[in-house]
């Protein structure tokens, strides 16, 4: 199927694309603030939060190892002590490199 469209059309359609989001983005500007919606919002998390916390822990658990060592990287950054880090904690630098971390960033960038 192949559509054959005039540039006209084309602009055409783009304007109505455009204007139908603006009024879409207006439309949930007025509706964002209202209490009703903040309260729906808020029902909609937590029957998520409710019905997905086993997963969350596995989650969590899985990683657990990994953040502890992301936090303690970030605080000896933050002292300019990056080399006791490693010192100090060599398993949890190995647990970084391992997962990649510093190919993501460069630990003296960042």
């Amino acid at each position: 199927m192949s559509l054959d469209l005039s540039e006209a059309q084309i602009n055409k359609i783009l304007i109505q694309y455009k204007n139908k989001r603006e009024r879409e983005k207006e439309r949930y500007d007025q509706k964002k603030d209202t209490e009703e919606f903040k309260n729906y919002n808020r029902n909609k998390a937590k029957l998520h939060y409710e019905n997905n916390k086993d997963m969350y822990k596995v989650r969590y658990e899985n990683k657990k190892e990994l953040l502890k060592a992301r936090n303690s990287y970030y605080y000896y950054k933050k002292i300019d002590k990056i080399e006791k880090f490693k010192e100090k904690y060599p398993e949890r630098y190995e647990i970084l490199e391992n997962d990649g971390y510093f190919k993501l960033k460069n630990p003296s960038e960042s």
